[in-house]
């Protein structure tokens, strides 16, 4: 086995795009678990303790974080109290979590999702952290740590392209070349089907919904633009605009080149076939090789940008979620709790915690990539050139629109795709639902 096993029952895989439904909303109070919702409480008296929800509760993630609190403890003389809960129970109950007795400091994400809960009032503005850390990230970082008040609630740890991937020897084998343009990657599935590779390595079924919606983005960010697919992540724009039927139709043309079946694999199954060299490509994250435990392997593995469709907007942007931390709305030990927030946008936490965890790249421009696998250097070189950074389909939009409504309309349709009118209407009937004019 190339591919970590897990045990049956324990989140699949490492915690990565899932999205729960109602996640904001009643539908997350009525999932909160005890174990998340009343973990803040009770212990935070200590002026020398403060509290930690963690949603890293697979191996990899675990042991990078405590890498980082352990060095935090020594440094400061302080306690980090973690409460680790896994990914999808810790979104489930998010919404109750924050609005209870949370934790000081909690791990979420950037951009819209962190946006959210700041502008309920369910965090806490850090812009003194950021006088003491703001040094080290690009402008692009600064921006997704924002609030729509444009005050900073965010502090990010890592972030990881979504690329398409694919294995060295494969490619050398059949003598492929790598595509740039849209009429150079058409060719180049057709010819691996004919080579009798899936040309796509594909897997979505159980909670792997979410895995579809990496080609999607790509397709309408090439087709029309970084500005046009934010403003339909957000309700601003309907999904019966000829741009996104475009990028439907653009999506048809693969379809054909998908592995058969994806609607029973897990992203987990399809990563492998690719690792087994029955799929040619994969259009997936950098977590990829969070699962590969053979280094050999984890050599032959790379992958380039997705290719251009427009010249107008090139490859100019790059999908890449950005993880980190937030301030609860009212810490028991605010001091304490940026103390902590100040040394995790360190540059010596991303050491730490990419020391541990090689599937992720640091925001933090001092970090050190000098122990950095090859995987990880080519990661920081695609984001660094970016000129716009996403954050993923159900990141960069409300997910309980994305969860209820895209996601199964995706699905649907690639079962039967057809032109995506039907499709994209549909969509549009719902937008309102989730989003106010």
């Amino acid at each position: 086995m190339t591919l970590q096993s897990r045990t049956p029952g324990t989140p699949a895989g490492p915690h990565r795009r899932r999205v729960i439904q109602g996640l904001f909303g009643a539908g997350a109070g009525a999932l909160a678990m005890p174990a998340l919702a009343a973990c803040g409480g009770g212990a935070a008296s200590d002026p020398k303790t403060v509290t930690f929800g963690s949603n890293g509760a697979d191996a990899t993630p675990k042991k990078a974080y405590a890498a980082v609190t352990d060095a935090f403890e020594k440094d400061s003389k302080l306690t980090v109290r973690t409460n680790t809960v896994d990914h999808d129970t810790f979104q489930k109950s998010i919404s109750t979590y924050l609005q209870g007795t949370p934790d000081d400091v909690f791990t979420w994400f950037a951009g819209y999702r962190m946006q959210y809960f700041a502008k309920k009032g369910l965090a806490t503005p850090i812009d003194d952290v950021w006088e003491t850390i703001g040094a080290g990230y690009s402008d692009a970082a600064k921006q997704l740590s924002k609030g729509e008040d444009g005050k900073y609630y965010f502090v990010p740890l890592y972030n990881y392209p979504w690329a398409v991937f694919y294995r060295k020897s494969v490619f050398q084998q059949y003598g492929y070349e790598i595509p740039v343009t849209w009429s150079q990657f058409t060719a180049l599935v057709k010819q691996m089907k004919k080579d009798g590779l899936s040309p796509i390595a594909s897997g979505y079924g159980g909670g792997d919904i979410w895995s579809i919606l990496g080609a999607f983005d790509y397709l309408n960010l090439r087709a029309n633009g970084c500005d046009f697919h934010m403003s339909l992540m957000r309700g601003q724009v309907s999904w019966t605009d000829k741009r996104t039927a475009r990028t439907i139709d653009l999506w048809r043309e693969l379809t054909p080149y998908y592995q058969k079946g994806a609607g029973g694999r897990s992203w987990q199954d399809a990563a492998q076939s690719l690792l087994d060299k029955k799929s040619g490509m994969a259009i997936i994250g950098l977590f990829l090789g969070q699962q590969v435990t053979d280094e050999s392997l984890r050599s032959d593995i790379d992958f380039f940008p997705f290719p251009e469709i427009d010249p107008a907007y090139g490859q100019d942007t790059v999908e890449a979620p950005t993880d980190g931390f937030m301030l609860s709305r009212k810490p028991k030990n605010p001091d304490a709790a940026r103390a902590f927030l100040e040394f995790l946008g360190g540059a010596k936490a991303e050491n730490l915690y990419m020391g541990v965890d090689p599937s992720n790249v640091a925001v933090n421009s001092a970090a050190d990539t000098g122990s950095y696998n090859a995987l990880q250097k080519k990661s920081a070189q695609l984001i660094a050139g970016a000129k716009h950074i996403t954050q993923f389909g159900d990141r960069d939009s409300d997910p309980g629109f994305i969860s209820t409504v895209v996601e199964p309309g995706f699905t649907e349709w690639l079962n039967h795709p057809d032109d995506g009118s039907a499709l994209l209407k549909k969509i549009e009937s719902q937008r309102s639902r989730f989003f106010t004019a």
